[in-house]
């Protein structure tokens, strides 16, 4: 399960093994609401560069969208349990 959280195996994932090009990470962004971390994964292919952005979810997870924002919650369902 660490692999798939991991930086390096989502962006495999979405773009497959880097072996033969360069991947950068080129900008690193931490909000101050919710501390929601964003990278933009800069790619070397033979035809060009192209960008990737990656978002931190609060699972510790990697995703291509951002997180929802919270919202506030009663707490007493995690009580009743």
């Amino acid at each position: 399960m660490a692999g798939n959280r991991s930086l390096r195996s989502q962006v495999e994932k979405l773009v497959g093994p880097m072996r033969d090009r360069g991947a950068r990470v080129r900008l690193l962004d931490r909000s101050r609401v919710g501390g929601t971390c964003c990278v933009r994964i800069q790619i070397d292919r033979p035809t060009g560069t192209s960008s990737l952005f990656l978002f931190r979810h609060a699972d510790r997870t990697w995703h291509v969208f951002p997180p929802g924002h919270l919202r506030p919650e009663m707490g007493i369902s995690r009580r009743a349990a």
